[in-house]
């Protein structure tokens, strides 16, 4: 399938942006999250963060994290999403589009989280189909980028299955808050490739 010309101009992001799908709703970041985060991964700290190169051990680590990401939005780098459970109301992780270049039509999604009670459920795939979706066909971007510590296989293996192709290794790429220096693994999906993809995700959606 031709991806035909692509559009031009930068994107037009509009905020503030919320997705709605079945099982989780991305919503808007707000100050208030910041308790509501804590509280979901406060026992799991080890295990949900451990591949986030920054430390995140404290509530004021959660704080620094909200700040940070007002801070992002502000310059029209990132828009960040609490994730919420459509059944419960509760929050239970984190994502945003991150490193917009409006300019060449491309965004980054990442800083992804979820608490481990909904790890392995269909929450990570609704959210990517929903954040993937947007980018696509709202903003009309050309290319999604996804990146990995080379060490995590989990998360390079969750990339790959929702059709994303593998580009390289950063070598040496990022100092982590432990003193490690990481490798960092590039993915990504273009245009003319989101088709294939959603339907790919639109079947896994279906198997929850």
């Amino acid at each position: 399938m031709s991806a035909g010309p692509p559009s031009t101009g930068p994107l037009n992001i509009v905020l503030p942006l919320t997705l709605e799908g079945s099982i989780v709703r991305l919503e808007p970041v707000r100050r208030e999250h910041v308790d509501l985060f804590w509280d979901v991964a406060k026992n799991d700290l080890d295990d949900v963060f451990r591949w986030i190169p920054y430390s995140m051990k404290t509530w004021e680590d959660f704080q620094h994290l909200i700040d940070k990401a007002f801070e992002e939005q502000e310059r029209g780098e990132s828009v960040v999403f609490a994730t919420v459970e459509q059944s419960s109301g509760r929050v239970i992780g984190s994502t945003r589009f991150m490193n917009i270049d409006r300019i060449n039509r491309r965004v980054e999604i990442g800083s992804t989280w979820i608490a481990p009670a909904w790890q392995r459920t269909g929450v990570n795939t609704e959210a990517k189909y929903l954040m993937l979706r947007h980018a696509f066909e709202a903003w009309k971007c050309m290319r999604v980028e996804l990146k990995t510590d080379a060490l995590n296989q989990k998360s390079r293996n969750a990339i790959l299955r929702i059709g994303a192709k593998e580009e390289g290794t950063l070598r040496r790429h990022m100092l982590t808050w432990t003193g490690r220096v990481r490798d960092t693994v590039y993915f990504s999906i273009l245009d003319h490739e989101w088709p294939e993809v959603k339907t790919r995700l639109e079947g896994m959606r279906t198997l929850q």
